[in-house]
């Protein structure tokens, strides 16, 4: 890799005068500057951004860590969050938690080695990384989490309205008649601690329901466990009638599953999903899902950082958004309703 001084020497010029093309080019002149330039290009130079913005006491490099890079939630994050930063001069690091502090606590090490500034962070379950979250805090790092707010967390941070997607979810499945309602996870404070399962058991309540003891099952909001886990609730001696899956992949292994079944929405059982990812739409029943306000939640939350660099005031507290229920085919009274009409 060429360095500036390689540059002086092909312009024929010090190394602060090629310094001072790239920081101050008025103060050269034109042959000069066109000597340098020159030189820039045949040896293809690229300027250490990152050491000149350490030099100057401030970073232009922000870390994004997603709980997991085939979500495509977090693709559309990343996207948006990305183009907001990239507008106001920042650069992004992507990295991935799975879910796990565990996991985590190394990735935001590694995101520290490279001197970012700040670091928005969709918090892995679990207390391992909590720590030194707060020691990048101490070091002038600015932290933001997103997606999920771990309890008693001080960070500023912004997700969805969960509980109340929650609940609108229960509500609408109660009035096509389902009593037999589960999500694809039960809470736990260790395994599963978001909030979305958390409040399942409140909603349930709210409509006069209980969650049967049987379809309580803690798993990961993943494909591959929403698929297992589907299979094990639908051959149960009383399946549940309708399905809650947390999250867009976990609603891929669900509708995996179902068709493995040989069974057929909404005939035979409802499927609702969170996430309105492009497929839901394109298969035969298209499938009912609450809709988060991605887009708007990554430019909220890409700005709240720009705002903490750049010395503008930041809100410290936790901040909701709301979802949009889309109504589509996957979901109709359960069986036995429709056999009584």
């Amino acid at each position: 890799m060429s360095t500036i001084q390689d540059v002086a020497r092909r312009a024929g010029v010090s190394p602060t005068t090629a310094k001072r093309a790239l920081r101050e080019p008025e103060k050269l002149t034109p042959e000069t500057l066109a000597r340098v330039r020159t030189a820039i290009a045949e040896l293809h130079y690229e300027p250490d951004v990152r050491a000149g913005s350490l030099r100057g006491g401030h970073s232009r490099t922000v870390g994004l860590v997603v709980g997991s890079i085939v979500e495509p939630f977090f693709a559309e994050f990343a996207r948006t969050a990305g183009r907001t930063l990239q507008a106001a001069g920042y650069t992004l690091i992507i990295t991935e938690n799975e879910y796990s502090a565990r996991q985590e606590l190394p990735e935001l090490q590694r995101l520290y080695g490279q001197r970012v500034a700040a670091v928005l962070v969709r918090p892995g379950y679990g207390p391992e990384s909590r720590e030194y979250l707060e020691r990048l805090r101490g070091r002038g790092v600015f932290v933001f989490e997103y997606d999920y707010r771990p309890p008693g967390s001080s960070f500023p941070s912004l997700t969805l309205d969960n509980a109340a997607a929650m609940r609108g979810a229960v509500a609408y499945l109660h009035g096509l008649g389902h009593t037999r309602i589960t999500t694809l996870g039960t809470y736990d404070p260790v395994v599963l601690p978001e909030e979305r399962s958390r409040a399942f058991p409140g909603a349930m309540r709210e409509r006069g329901l209980e969650v049967v003891l049987a379809y309580r099952r803690v798993a990961l909001p993943t494909e591959d466990t929403a698929y297992t886990l589907t299979h094990e609730l639908l051959g149960l001696p009383e399946p549940p009638t309708a399905l809650i899956a947390l999250a867009g992949t976990q609603a891929v292994g669900a509708f995996r599953a179902i068709r493995e079944r040989g069974l057929t929405l909404p005939r035979d059982l409802s499927l609702l999903t969170f996430d309105n990812y492009p497929w839901t739409a394109l298969v035969d029943p298209p499938v009912t899902v609450i809709e988060q306000p991605v887009e708007a939640m990554a430019e909220a939350a890409a700005r709240a950082v720009v705002g903490a660099l750049e010395g503008g005031e930041v809100d410290q507290g936790h901040r909701v958004m709301p979802g949009r229920l889309i109504v589509r085919g996957s979901c109709a009274a359960p069986p036995r309703e429709r056999a009584g009409r």
